[in-house]
């Protein structure tokens, strides 16, 4: 019991004699504190935002996370903390944070209504736009179908319009809001077409450039990244079409407002330093007009 602060002793005491279930989990500066660790979840091969080089996580979430991190050790004053790297998938990311196996989930990950009922999430750090990758020589009505133009000459029924979507084979990466998004447009268009989910983008890019999926569907600058480390010959063809837009946030345990605010703290502290856009030059291609304007709305004053 003497290791536990005074708080957390508190907090287990009040769930006894009430009768509730305590997740101890809930305070996390509490289990960091104690265990002088900081342990950082990302999902591999997600470059620019978090990936291995070697023996190095690199990426855009990377350094707002090491950023993060040093504020950490300034509010529980330990500067020697420990701060560990934990490689997760993104099927399995949900459950690593809400279980405390990782404070925070480094890969920009977008929100929904059902990871929001055992996660919560930051301040949006990155606005995605899912796009697709395709062969170069893939035939046209998939590729007019995809950018969305009419397939086919003649009356633009829906069976028309969706005959070049038809009879293909689409990739998403598995328990990505992505793989939802894209199962919907199938069920709502009425395309009859087979939807295979992949356990990483690299493998998804992959099977498209093989010929074991006609199309990957991902973040639009996750994919120009793996089509130019991977496939520098040409022969994928990254659409410019962008499908939709998302903002995306660091994952954080449900229900600990003192830890997300020190979160946002320091995220609205680097968007109205600049940081974040000096950290969007060095990954992201730089900033767009757009971006600028996004930077002042996702900041908390």
């Amino acid at each position: 019991m003497k290791s536990l602060s005074a708080k957390l002793l508190r907090l287990l005491l009040a769930g006894a004699l009430s009768g509730v279930s305590v997740v101890s989990w809930a305070d996390t500066l509490e289990r960091v504190r104690s265990s002088h660790t900081l342990t950082l979840g990302y999902l591999p091969g997600s470059a620019p935002f978090s990936a291995l080089n070697g023996d190095t996580v690199e990426g855009y979430a990377i350094d707002l996370c090491l950023k993060i991190s040093e504020r950490v050790k300034s509010e529980l004053q330990q500067p020697a903390l420990q701060v560990r790297f934990q490689p997760v998938e993104i099927i399995q990311a949900v459950a690593a944070v809400s279980s405390g196996k990782v404070d925070i989930l480094c890969t920009p990950t977008p929100q929904t209504l059902e990871r929001r009922k055992a996660v919560s999430f930051s301040l949006p750090v990155y606005t995605a736009g899912l796009s697709a990758v395709v062969r170069k020589q893939s035939p046209e009505p998939l590729l007019k179908a995809l950018n969305g133009e009419v397939a086919h000459d003649g009356p633009t029924w829906r069976a028309t319009v969706n005959r070049g979507l038809a009879k293909q084979t689409y990739a998403v990466l598995a328990g990505s809001a992505t793989q939802q998004w894209v199962g919907e447009q199938m069920r709502l268009l009425g395309v009859i077409a087979t939807l295979v989910s992949v356990k990483s983008n690299e493998e998804g890019v992959r099977r498209v450039a093989e010929g074991g999926a006609d199309a990957f569907f991902a973040d639009r600058i996750l994919l120009k990244t793996h089509i130019a480390s991977g496939y520098p010959d040409g022969s994928l063809l990254l659409l410019d079409r962008i499908y939709e837009y998302a903002p995306v946030s660091l994952m954080i345990t449900r229900g600990d407002d003192d830890f997300r605010l020190l979160v946002d703290t320091v995220l609205s502290e680097m968007y109205r330093s600049g940081e974040i856009e000096q950290a969007y030059v060095k990954y992201l291609d730089g900033v767009s007009d757009t971006a600028r304007r996004l930077f002042k709305v996702y900041a908390l004053p």
